[in-house]
C-alpha cells in the first residue's frame, strides 16, 4: 500500500513554501503520496494534493508541519482525532515543538521513511460546553482561554475544581494549560514552567482584579468548570484560535484527554537545554 503523508504549511512566510514543494518533490522520487489542506495547496500552485479539512487527517501515515510552533499546533488539530504523528521543520521563532530545520527536511523524511524516528507522546486537553448551544468537542495542545469578549472590560468567570466551587475570578481571562503549553501565553501571565513530559492541568488569570493571583497546578484527572458569570460574554480561545463565545450562565469543561498528540523525534530531547537556548541563559 502507498504510504501517505500530509503537509501543513505556514501562510504567511514565502520560504516556506520553497520547503513545501521539496517535500512534494521528495515524495514523488519516494513513492509516497502527499495531500494537502485545500488553501495551502492553493497558495503553492498544487491543487492537485488538495483535499478537504474533514478529509485531511483521515488515512495519512504522517503529517509534516511547515513553520513554527502555530503550524505545529494547527497541525495537531488535523492529526489528533486520527492519533497521527507529526513531524515538525522548524521555519518559525522559537521552535520548541518542531525537531529539525529547513536544511534537513530531505533527511528528516528519508528518517521517517526507514523508521528511525522515534514517538514523543504529549498530553491534550479536552474541552466541552454546557449551555444553550451544541458545539463538539475540542481539543488543545497548549491551552484553552476564558476571556473577555470587550475590550476594556474584565469578565466574571466561576471556577469550580473537581465539581466543587472554588472562587469566582474577576480578570481578563482565566488559562487552563497542559505543561506542554507552561511556555506559552500561560508563561507571559505568570504562571510556572513545567516538563513537558509530566502530565497536570495549570490554572492561571490573566491581569486579575482580585488578590488571588496565583496559579494552580492540578493533577490530570482533575475537571475544570469556568462558568460565565456576571452580565458579559466570555471568548473561548483554543492554542490561539477563537473558536466561540460564551453567554453569562454557559460553561466550558477541561479535563485531560484519553488522545495524545504525538510529534516524531530523533530521540529524547533535552528541555532544560531547550528552555536555556530559547531564553538565551547560557552557563552563568
Amino acid at each position: 500500500m502507498t504510504a501517505r503523508i500530509g503537509i501543513v504549511l505556514h501562510h504567511h512566510r514565502p520560504e516556506v513554501f520553497d520547503l513545501a514543494q521539496r517535500a512534494i518533490s521528495w515524495c514523488t522520487t519516494s513513492g509516497v503520496q502527499p495531500s494537502l489542506p485545500k488553501p495551502d495547496a492553493e497558495l503553492i500552485g498544487r491543487t492537485d494534493a488538495a483535499v478537504t479539512d474533514d478529509e485531511f487527517g483521515r488515512g495519512v501515515d504522517m503529517l509534516l508541519s511547515l513553520g513554527g510552533d502555530g503550524t505545529m499546533l494547527r497541525a495537531v488539530q488535523y492529526a489528533a482525532p486520527h492519533g497521527v504523528p507529526i513531524l515538525g521543520i522548524n521555519a518559525g521563532h522559537l521552535g520548541y515543538l518542531t525537531e529539525f530545520d529547513p536544511g534537513q527536511i530531505e533527511e528528516a523524511l528519508d528518517s521517517w521513511q526507514d523508521g528511525s524516528l522515534i514517538i514523543e507522546d504529549r498530553m491534550l486537553l479536552e474541552v466541552s460546553y454546557i449551555g444553550s448551544g451544541q458545539r463538539p468537542v475540542d481539543f488543545a495542545l497548549n491551552e484553552v482561554v476564558l476571556e473577555r469578549a470587550q475590550s476594556g472590560h474584565t469578565v466574571a468567570i466561576d471556577a469550580s475544581i473537581g465539581g466543587v466551587h472554588f472562587t469566582r475570578y474577576l480578570a481578563d481571562g482565566l488559562i487552563v494549560a497542559t505543561p506542554t503549553g507552561s511556555t506559552a501565553y500561560s508563561l507571559s501571565a505568570g504562571g510556572p514552567i513545567v516538563e513537558p513530559n509530566f502530565e497536570a492541568l495549570l490554572v492561571t488569570p490573566v491581569a486579575p482584579h482580585m488578590v488571588f493571583d496565583r496559579s494552580l497546578v492540578l493533577k490530570p484527572s482533575t475537571g475544570v468548570e469556568l462558568t460565565v458569570a456576571g452580565y458579559r460574554n466570555a471568548a473561548v480561545t483554543l492554542d490561539g484560535r477563537q473558536v466561540t463565545e460564551l453567554v453569562p450562565g454557559e460553561t466550558l469543561v477541561c479535563r485531560a484527554s484519553n488522545r495524545r498528540a504525538r510529534f516524531l523525534t530523533r530521540g529524547e530531547r533535552n528541555f532544560h537545554r531547550i528552555l536555556k537556548d530559547k531564553f538565551d541563559l547560557g552557563d552563568r
